[in-house]
């Protein structure tokens, strides 16, 4: 980040609902790495407990709807097809929040992944449009699970892209992906510009399938 000076995201406690899943233990393992609590949503309680046992102090697991709740910044890294039921249940707790949906709508069939259309135009415009009262930024769409999950793996070579239509809540989003060795942070437009940026890991599962690789993104220039 060149144009101003980075806001301090120093002991923000992060909630991920969804952060069963690979990509969401992936990120909480990370943020818990740099030095943040991290609390593991799941519609199982238990099952989020499990989890978060097996990655360190740093993380607890709880109900989707308490992590929400008890959280300072929340990641929705949950499947597209349960995505807006959850979004929509959790309203009320994530009011006045910043919300980071990471969210890619894909299929796949014997041709590869593709991306699927949503109504709103993204899954973060959907999730925007469910949480009026919350700060929706899209981020960490292209990130690997499988680098975020491999401990031997001390710095990733990637830029997060990161959009919203909010400055201070983009800003934030863009330092707390610089917690993550290796990643930086960057603008890339309001929220409306999301769905390309979803559509586009369509085009990175098939580069890694080809190549055998966990590939990501560089942004030149800046």
């Amino acid at each position: 980040m060149t144009e101003r000076e980075a806001p301090s995201v120093d002991g923000l406690v992060i909630g991920i609902l969804g952060g069963t899943g690979d990509q969401g233990r992936g990120l909480a393992f990370r943020f818990a790495r740099a030095g943040h609590p991290v609390i593991i949503g799941s519609r199982s309680q238990e099952r989020a407990q499990a989890v978060a046992g097996l990655l360190g102090h740093h993380v607890r697991g709880m109900a989707n709807r308490d992590a929400a709740r008890e959280a300072s910044v929340v990641i929705a890294a949950v499947p597209y097809e349960g995505h807006s039921d959850l979004l929509a249940s959790l309203a009320p707790e994530l009011a006045g929040k910043v919300v980071v949906d990471c969210v890619n709508p894909l299929g796949f069939d014997d041709r590869g992944a593709y991306p699927l259309p949503v109504p709103e135009g993204s899954a973060a415009e959907q999730a925007a449009a469910l949480l009026p009262d919350s700060q929706v930024i899209a981020a960490f769409h292209h990130v690997s699970a499988v680098l975020l999950l491999d401990p031997e793996v001390d710095s990733m070579d990637l830029d997060v892209l990161v959009l919203g239509d909010d400055r201070a809540a983009t800003d934030l989003v863009q330092a707390l992906a610089a917690r993550i060795p290796g990643v930086r942070g960057v603008y890339a437009g309001r929220l409306r510009n999301c769905g390309q940026i979803e559509a586009l890991t369509a085009n990175l599962v098939s580069i890694n399938r080809r190549y055998k690789a966990h590939a990501g993104l560089r942004i030149t220039d800046i």
